[in-house]
């Protein structure tokens, strides 16, 4: 089974430099503090969506989820006051 030659390539219209096409800049925000809401909101969000995705992944892999709370039981029985 013979390859057939395949036909070339067009040339690349060259700019004169080599390498990756430059990259428009784009102005960095101005870096102003966040407000403490802002923060808070953003953190809650985090934490609802980590928490969505242990349910997820308990649902998804029972097992393992059972082996988790195990040992996290047994950290709890263990640790000392």
């Amino acid at each position: 089974m013979a390859l057939e030659p395949l036909e070339p390539l067009e040339p690349l219209e060259s700019t004169g430099t080599p390498g990756p096409p430059e990259q428009p800049e784009t102005p960095e925000p101005p870096e102003t503090p966040e407000s403490d809401a802002d923060r808070r909101r953003r953190r809650a969000q985090f934490l609802r969506e980590l928490n969505e995705a242990k349910e997820l992944r308990d649902r998804v892999q029972p097992r393992r989820a059972r082996a988790a709370r195990m040992r996290q039981q047994m950290r709890m029985r263990t640790f000392r006051w």
